[in-house]
C-alpha cells in the first residue's frame, strides 16, 4: 500500500442489507478504502470481499460488542491495516444502534441500558476515536481522490431516526438513546466546526441525518411481508439512496454546511 488514497469508515452494517452497507459499497466505488466495523463477522466477510471482488480496498474488523474497549481495539487494528500516512480518515460514518420498541411498563432495566451503551456510549467513544484523527488532518487536497467538500479536514455522520426527534407510544427507551445521538452531534458541529471538520446527522449524520420511513431491508421486508410496499419506490426508502445522500453532505463546503438532514418518503414531504 503505497498511493495515498482517503479512508472512510463505518460502524454497524447489520447483515448487509441497509444504509451502513449501502454506504461502505458507496465508497468504495468511488476509491475510499474502506474499514468495516461491526458485530457478526459473517455478513461482516461477505461485504468485504463483495466490495474487494469489484475492485475496492475493505477490511473488516468485527467486534463481540459495541463497548468502548471493543470500538478502541478495532481503531488499533484499523491503524495497523490502513496508516495514516498512505490512508487519512476522511470520513466516518456512525450507524450502529439498539431498537426497543414496547409499551413503556414492559421495557426492563437491561433493554434501557443496552440502548444507552449502543446508542450513545459506544456513538460517544466511535466519534472521540474519529475526531482524534480528523483534528490531526490537514486540509483534504483533491490528490487524495475523495470527495471531501473545499476547506474541510474530515466528515462525521451519525444515522439518526425519527425517534431523535420526537418520541412516540413505544419508543420511550429507542428515543432516549437517540435524542442522544442527536445532542451528541450537535453538540460535536458546534466544537468542531471551527476546525473544518463537519459533524452532521441524517434522520433516519457531526451531520446528523434523520431517517423517516421504512428503510428496504431484508429485516423490514421479512417483517412487514407486502410484496405491493416493497415494489412501491414512493413507500419506502432505499439504502442506496440514503449512502447518496451521505455522499451529498461530504461533498458540502464550509460556506454552507448541514447539521442535519431528514430523508422522507415521497409522500411524506
Amino acid at each position: 500500500m503505497s498511493a495515498i488514497r482517503p479512508l472512510f469508515i463505518v460502524a454497524g452494517i447489520g447483515n448487509g442489507s441497509g444504509t451502513g452497507a449501502s454506504t461502505a459499497r458507496l465508497f468504495g466505488k468511488l476509491g475510499y478504502r474502506v474499514a468495516l466495523i461491526s458485530r457478526g463477522p459473517e455478513h461482516l466477510n461477505k461485504l468485504a470481499d463483495e466490495i474487494n471482488q469489484k475492485g475496492g480496498e475493505a477490511v473488516s474488523f468485527p467486534v463481540q460488542d459495541y463497548t468502548p474497549a471493543s470500538i478502541r481495539s478495532a481503531f488499533t487494528n484499523l491503524r495497523n491495516r490502513f496508516p495514516v500516512s498512505t490512508s487519512p480518515l476522511r470520513v466516518a460514518l456512525f450507524n450502529a444502534g439498539y431498537g426497543v420498541w414496547k409499551p413503556f411498563l414492559s421495557i426492563t432495566e437491561e433493554e434501557v441500558r443496552e440502548s444507552l451503551d449502543v446508542n450513545v456510549l459506544a456513538a460517544y467513544t466511535f466519534s472521540r476515536e474519529v475526531l482524534l484523527e480528523l483534528t490531526k488532518n490537514d486540509i483534504e487536497q483533491p490528490s487524495e481522490g475523495g470527495k471531501g467538500g473545499a476547506r474541510k479536514k474530515g466528515t462525521l455522520i451519525f444515522t439518526g431516526a425519527t425517534a431523535s426527534i420526537r418520541g412516540n407510544t413505544t419508543t420511550s427507551a429507542f428515543s432516549i438513546g437517540k435524542f442522544g445521538i442527536r445532542a451528541l452531534s450537535q453538540s460535536l458541529a458546534k466544537e468542531f466546526g471551527q476546525q473544518n471538520i463537519h459533524v452532521l446527522r441524517l434522520t433516519n449524520a457531526t451531520s446528523q441525518s434523520i431517517i423517516d420511513g421504512n428503510i428496504l431491508t431484508d429485516r423490514v421486508k421479512s417483517f412487514r411481508n407486502d410484496s405491493t410496499w416493497e415494489a412501491n419506490a414512493d413507500a419506502r426508502l432505499n439504502p442506496d439512496s440514503i449512502a447518496k445522500a451521505y455522499l451529498n453532505l461530504v461533498e458540502q463546503d464550509s460556506s454552507a454546511w448541514a447539521w442535519e438532514i431528514d430523508c422522507k418518503l415521497a409522500y411524506l414531504v
